[in-house]
């Protein structure tokens, strides 16, 4: 290859990438590629500390004990001030409280269906850990409910609703 072709290649390079960005609006940002997992963690950073309304999240661990497979617990923040989600065998919904980073649960309403014995421990332990929650952190796709003066919190990784597609 000699330098003059060297430099027409460059150029035609240089041409092309300018063409793009302004076919683009001239925002090289518009093609960055994102997974959905770092655009839900941008939008967890972004929101207010005490605005969780809309979010969607999966237990991941329940205070240091882990959680059985196939017996999802959730957790939904709705209009302000209400929850919702699965405890693991039954559905909830109650009130809940944020002010800056703290948080608290009042009185759930659950549906009673019987489930197998382990998994009816998980969502009784959930529900319990749920009543003494005082504060939260978000953490990029992460949600940790602390329990009082217990070590481990809840944590949480971000979800979409139920019934999205």
């Amino acid at each position: 290859m000699n330098r003059t072709n060297g430099r027409l290649s460059a150029l035609g390079l240089v041409a092309l990438l300018g063409l793009s960005l302004g076919l683009s609006g001239c925002n090289p940002q518009r093609f960055e590629a994102r997974s959905p997992d770092a655009a839900t963690a941008e939008a967890l950073e972004a929101a207010p500390a005490d605005r969780l309304e809309g979010t969607h999240w999966i237990l991941e661990d329940l205070a240091g004990a882990g959680v059985l497979d196939r017996a999802q617990a959730t957790l939904s923040f709705g209009e302000a001030g209400a929850v919702n989600g699965s405890g693991s065998c039954n559905r909830f919904m109650g009130p809940v409280t944020i002010t800056g980073d703290a948080i608290s649960f009042g009185a759930l309403a659950a549906t009673r269906m019987a489930c197998p014995e382990a998994v009816m421990n998980q969502e009784d332990g959930y529900f319990e850990a749920l009543t003494r929650a005082h504060r939260f952190e978000l953490d990029g796709p992460y949600l940790y409910i602390h329990l009082g003066e217990q070590a481990a919190p809840l944590r949480f990784i971000a979800s979409e609703p139920f019934g999205s597609s």
